[in-house]
């Protein structure tokens, strides 16, 4: 487990298994009403998805989910990052962005690829990831161009 100044702490999901909780983040999330609901539109975290990925949640002192992320080993990729609406912009996203680095490390990773969604880019960006390209939309699901980024220096 890592902790952080808050009092919470980053641990695999074998300590959170609920699943549920992880599926009612994304659809909560306040960053994909509008123009980018239809990319979440029924998405839900599966057991068998956690099982074939390194997931991991931040939790606050009292096991509030704060956040999570999934770390996709082969090919390498950063495949979702959520942090909750009322903890953002408390270093939340910041650890656990931190930890996924430190995971793609301990597995041998040199660079890992995020798609990101296009109003989180710069937060990636001053995480120390680099804009390598542009991912084309593919509707009807995604009618948008979404910047295509690499966290490669961190990871030396």
């Amino acid at each position: 487990m890592q902790w952080f100044p808050t009092g919470g702490y980053v641990t695999g999901t074998h300590r959170f298994p609920n699943t549920e909780r992880l599926t009612a983040l994304i659809q909560e999330s306040g960053a994909y009403r509008g123009t980018y609901a239809s990319i979440i539109s029924g998405y839900r975290v599966t057991a068998d998805y956690i099982a074939r990925h390194r997931v991991f949640v931040a939790v606050d002192a009292d096991g509030r989910l704060l956040g999570f992320y999934a770390l996709v080993v082969e090919p390498p990729e950063l495949d979702l990052a959520f942090v909750a609406d009322d903890a953002q912009g408390r270093g939340v996203g910041r650890l656990l962005i931190e930890h996924m680095i430190g995971q793609a490390r301990e597995v041998g990773l040199t660079d890992v690829r995020v798609v990101s969604h296009p109003p989180a880019e710069e937060f990636y960006r001053h995480l120390g990831a680099e804009r390598v390209g542009t991912i084309a939309p593919s509707p009807p699901k995604v009618a948008w161009e979404r910047p295509e980024l690499r966290f490669r220096a961190a990871l030396r």
